[in-house]
């Protein structure tokens, strides 16, 4: 069961990441990712989990909205992570924000100095968390990077599954899952959770009964207690 953010007028708290994962940011830096979720009418729903060292996977995802959704819930919850991004916006002009934002640029030319950068990181930092997106790219494809399972099984740290659904405009800190080093099937069971949830320009499969009844039955849960 998700736990759910019972206060009607917050899209997100603070309480729903623990303390030790929380970064120190200014007050108006969190307001500011509250109050985006706000306007546009967004609620993160669960929690991130008590652990020292996670890696979070979002999907699907279909649209530069994603950016903004997944900025605004960083920022919004106040947590301390860091997330991989193609190296091409990483521009002059936004690449000190960005990398102060907790940004990572990526170049698949160059694999072996992303897993440099992230070791280096770890060896750093006490508690570590690491976002990216699987599919790794806007368009859709069915063949999901990997390299996310290779890290969480590298750092020894389960990875937390976050779903948009577009429909609900809601941002779901989902179940966490352990890699068994098969990175096939554990690829497959992956892509099975993500059926349930719908973006903004890749719609899901309304015949698929059970991924939209598990949403459903958490917006009325929602809406029954707020």
């Amino acid at each position: 069961m998700h736990q759910i953010n019972s206060e009607s007028k917050n899209s997100v708290s603070e309480s729903q990441c623990p303390d030790h994962l929380r970064a120190k940011r200014p007050a108006w830096m969190v307001w500011l990712g509250r109050t985006v979720l706000k306007v546009l009418g967004w609620r993160v729903i669960g929690k991130v989990p008590n652990v020292n060292k996670l890696i979070v996977i979002g999907a699907p995802h279909t649209s530069n909205w994603d950016f903004v959704l997944a900025m605004a819930t960083l920022l919004g919850l106040n947590i301390k992570m860091h997330w991989m991004a193609k190296h091409t916006i990483f521009k002059s002009g936004f690449k000190r924000l960005l990398f102060w934002l907790g940004g990572i640029p990526t170049n698949r030319l160059n694999p072996e100095l992303i897993v440099k950068n992230i070791t280096e990181l770890v060896d750093k930092e006490g508690s570590f968390v690491l976002g990216l997106t699987p599919e790794g790219t806007r368009k859709k494809v069915k063949t999901w990077k990997t390299g996310f399972l290779r890290f969480s099984k590298n750092l020894e740290c389960p990875i937390l599954m976050v779903g948009l659904n577009f429909p609900k405009k809601l941002v779901i800190l989902g179940e966490t899952f352990v890699p068994s080093g098969d990175n096939d099937n554990d690829l497959k069971k992956i892509k099975r959770y993500y059926e349930q949830f719908e973006g903004k320009n890749h719609p899901i499969d309304k015949s698929n009964s059970k991924s939209i009844r598990f949403i459903d039955a958490i917006c009325r849960f929602d809406s029954f207690i707020t």
